[in-house]
Order: C-alpha cells, then structure tokens, then sequence
C-alpha cells in the first residue's frame, strides 16, 4: 500500500506554527521525523509525503506524524491519498520507473 499524506497545523498551539511568512516547517520536520524514524520506505516532496507498507503500519505513521504536529496548532488539517494493491511492493519506486519508461519509449 502507498500513502501520500499532507498534514498542516492551523490556529494557535502551543509550539510557534507558523513564521511570519505563514510557513509551517517547524511543524512538518515534526512530522517527518516521525515517518524518517519508522522505518518504512518514504519519499517526501514539496506537497507531500508518501509511505509504502502495509495497512496497519502506514496509518500508524500517519497518525503518529499528525500527533507530532498537534502543539503547533489547535487543530490539524490532513490530506491523505492511498493506492491499495495487495500483494505489491516496491512500488513507492516501482510506479516512478514505469512511468519513466513510458515516456522514454513515447519520444
């Protein structure tokens, strides 16, 4: 299973959620550490973080990483995508690497 997740703090916590350009970073690096500390396999890019692994685990992260960000605000918004294919794995590259063939062999 692959999870591609954003969370985000909003309102006033008890951590600084935001710097005077509106960005949560602090928060995020809070959630991130937790999916980096898990073990499973991760890709996190501007918008996103995604996670490979079974059910169980990656909803754990998931919640983990959302718990992580709660101080910086008094509420957290989360934004979850979820491909469920049972019996693959690998695809956290594998989707990417096909994909990457296609093109090279449309052009």
């Amino acid at each position: 299973m692959l999870i591609a997740f954003s969370v985000a703090p909003s309102g006033v916590g008890t951590a600084s959620a935001e710097n005077a350009d509106g960005s949560v970073h602090d928060a995020v690096a809070a959630a991130v550490a937790v999916v980096r500390a898990s073990g499973l396999p991760h890709r996190t890019t501007s918008m996103f973080t995604e996670i490979e692994g079974e059910w169980d685990e990656v909803f754990d992260v998931v919640k983990r990483a959302t718990d992580a960000v709660m101080p910086y605000g008094s509420r957290v918004s989360l934004v979850l995508k979820a491909d469920i294919r049972p019996g693959r794995t690998g695809e956290i590259d594998g989707k990417i690497e096909r994909l990457e063939r296609a093109i090279d062999d449309a052009s």
